[in-house]
């Protein structure tokens, strides 16, 4: 039942005229830092043990002080895009960030000179995070604002596919440098000049047809940051992601082991998990396309309550193959929405007023969470020598966060520009 408003079939008047924002939010959403560093940092471990001495467990820690230099960031790029503007801010960052990078290149000796990059080049590149990115495509899609951030974030896909090969290739053609380097050129040549030509923010004019004032209108209605953080959806919102989000990690790191445990090959485990991967797409998709048009919690409640098949898969011991696969693509289903969830809840129930801050706040709580959701894990294997703890917790979080979600009600509806109080739909 359609409860959104919104006709089943896709508006598609939004994607004719906002195409060049869509794209640029996707490969910017691929290319930021928490995306292209963190899925390229596997091909860097073995030539920086190879040529520094730093051991593998040490390196893994560089991924914690990348965590902590975007939590550092995400606290404070919404009060800089409200302040100097959303373009002006994520240029500048771009261009910041290819210095981080080619600074990067000179890392040696102690490897807190790593650790110290990793905290700095988030913090450089603060208005290329998906805050930013996310921003602009609620700003210019309302009918498939769900669907658009759906596309828009699968970005991070087109990362984990790229990044990685290109990586390596320069590694292996080079050194380790020529990782930094790649990553470098890539903002410089392709997201900086796509930035400059494509990036706006919608602005009211005369002339203007009326979807543009509309959209205009949109991106400066909603609560103010107090009222926001003050608001109990808000922590509702938070709460429940972060324990999904905790989720998250704990299957995306040990699905395999726990495969592998159950007694499947390195190329049956690895077979599985390819269904993760396809139902992560796929769930990203049709989530998003939900979201527009079905009750918002419904749908992310359900959605997000996927991986609680999996993990009641896992606990009981089966080494059925199809048994198995089912409980990877219900994980995958899950994971694959949460982000598109989460920008899409804190547009929809506190507006785009000051979206940035109060989604860099959620954001960084979910990062944070992101960071120690690792630890927690790695104590209850050291504790019980097994993985059925972790996943006793996982499944209670699928099902205690989803539920918290079913409490937003409906969405507010905001008004006029100077009006930050939503009034009920």
């Amino acid at each position: 039942m359609n409860t959104s408003g919104n006709s089943a079939a896709i508006d598609t008047s939004e994607f004719r005229t906002s195409w060049r924002i869509l794209i640029l939010a996707m490969l910017g959403i691929g290319i930021s830092i928490n995306s292209s560093l963190l899925y390229g940092f596997g091909t860097l471990v073995v030539p920086l043990e190879e040529t520094f001495g730093w051991s593998r467990s040490a390196l893994q820690i560089a991924i914690t002080f990348l965590f902590v230099g975007a939590v550092i960031a995400l606290q404070v790029v919404g009060w800089l895009n409200l302040r100097y503007g959303l373009k002006k801010v994520t240029s500048v960052s771009m261009s910041l960030t290819v210095l981080g990078y080619l600074a990067a290149t000179q890392i040696g000796g102690s490897i807190w000179t790593l650790y110290l990059v990793f905290v700095l080049i988030p913090i450089l590149s603060i208005g290329c995070l998906a805050v930013s990115w996310t921003q602009l495509l609620n700003m210019w899609f309302e009918k498939n604002r769900g669907l658009a951030l759906a596309i828009g974030l699968s970005g991070t896909g087109l990362a984990a596919a790229t990044i990685p090969p290109l990586l390596s290739w320069g590694i292996s053609t080079w050194d380790w440098r020529a990782a930094f380097i790649i990553l470098a050129l890539i903002n410089l040549l392709l997201l900086l000049p796509l930035t400059l030509c494509w990036f706006s923010v919608p602005q009211p004019k005369a002339h203007e047809s009326e979807a543009d004032k509309l959209a205009a209108q949109r991106s400066v209605t909603g609560m103010t940051f107090k009222e926001g953080f003050t608001s109990k959806k808000f922590w509702i919102c938070n709460i429940a992601l972060a324990l999904v989000i905790s989720v998250v990690i704990g299957m995306v790191t040990n699905t395999v082991p726990i495969l592998r445990d159950l007694g499947l090959s390195a190329e049956e485990a690895g077979l599985v998990f390819s269904g993760f991967g396809l139902s992560l797409v796929f769930g990203r998709v049709l989530v998003g396309y939900l979201l527009d048009r079905v009750w918002p919690p419904g749908i992310s409640a359900l959605s997000l309550a996927m991986p609680a098949f999996g993990c009641i898969i896992l606990l009981s011991g089966t080494t059925d193959f199809t048994l198995l696969l089912l409980a990877a693509i219900s994980i995958g289903f899950g994971a694959g929405a949460e982000l598109d969830i989460a920008a899409f809840l804190i547009a929809r129930y506190f507006g785009l007023k000051e979206y940035g801050r109060l989604f860099g706040f959620h954001i960084g709580l979910l990062t944070a969470t992101s960071a120690a959701a690792p630890l927690l894990f790695a104590a209850f294997l050291s504790q019980t020598g097994s993985y059925n703890l972790m996943l006793i917790y996982c499944l209670a979080c699928s099902v205690i966060g989803p539920l918290m979600l079913l409490t937003l009600g409906r969405p507010p509806r905001f008004e006029q520009a100077h009006t930050a109080n939503p009034v009920a739909a």
